[in-house]
């Protein structure tokens, strides 16, 4: 294993392209971050939300804009065998973690789409734990992929185009917003970084489905690795179709609550 220096150098140095530029990217791009923001960085053990933690607090000591980080962990349930190797990460990457406990795996064990309920529960919990701590934003690590992902989806499970957004004002909460940094990297890349240097995290920890419930999103990711065999672009147009959608080829489409048909002009 690399030593933490050297871990943070290749975020700047070895990853600059693929990790470095495209995370500066997503935020100048999007808007993700304003100066003087408090942003809770949500950790859930996995590679993804790691690499976001050390992403931003690189970015936090040169970035053209001021802001503040506080990470945070959400205990869902986990053995103590995972739960232990979160607290092992973070010491090795020098993230001073605030941890908190929840009952969520205890309370889905009933239900028909665990990880659909886990996940809208997680948020929750997350946006009422960055508020206490004075923070008013909240940052996923969900990378290119998922909103690829995400898009194929919803096309082809729920008869809709729908993506994932790089940024939410939330509903519920006041005041706070959702970011996602990672938007523009890709999950091979980050595979990388963490084979670089040398380190290990914990996959889907999840006890209620041991891995088998999401299988939709694994057939999206194979499938698009099988597209890719004869279409080498085949990722970056589909999440290019998201920027170019052309409205007035439409059947319908909403606007706000409002249903919008193509009739609508004849």
């Amino acid at each position: 294993m690399k030593d933490l220096k050297e871990i943070n150098k290749s975020i700047v140095k070895t990853y600059k392209k693929t990790i470095w530029k495209k995370t500066i990217k997503a935020i100048d791009e999007y808007k993700l971050i304003d100066e003087g923001d408090n942003i809770a960085v949500c950790i859930s053990g996995g590679k993804d939300s790691f690499l976001l933690a050390c992403v931003l607090r690189e970015i936090s000591r040169h970035y053209k804009i001021k802001f503040n980080l506080t990470y945070i962990c959400m205990n869902p349930g986990y053995n103590e065998k995972n739960l232990n190797k979160i607290k092992e990460n973070a010491k090795i990457l020098d993230i001073p973690l605030v941890i908190f406990d929840t009952d969520i795996f205890s309370s889905i064990t009933s239900e028909k789409n665990p990880c659909y309920v886990c996940a809208r529960k997680r948020r929750g919990y997350l946006y009422n734990k960055a508020q206490e701590l004075g923070c008013n934003k909240i940052a996923l690590g969900h990378h290119f992929n998922d909103v690829i992902e995400t898009i194929m989806l919803n096309m082809l499970y729920a008869g809709q185009y729908g993506s994932m957004l790089p940024k939410l004002h939330s509903d519920h909460y006041e005041n706070m917003t959702l970011i996602r940094p990672l938007y523009l990297v890709n999950e091979y890349d980050i595979g990388k970084w963490v084979k670089f240097n040398e380190l290990d995290f914990i996959d889907c920890a999840c006890k209620v489905t041991k891995k088998k419930t999401d299988s939709k999103r694994r057939e999206m990711k194979e499938l698009i690795k099988k597209l890719k065999e004869n279409y080498e672009d085949v990722d970056k147009n589909i999440f290019k179709s998201s920027e170019n959608v052309n409205i007035a080829t439409l059947l319908e489409y909403y606007d706000g609550d409002e249903r919008v048909s193509f009739l609508d002009r004849f």
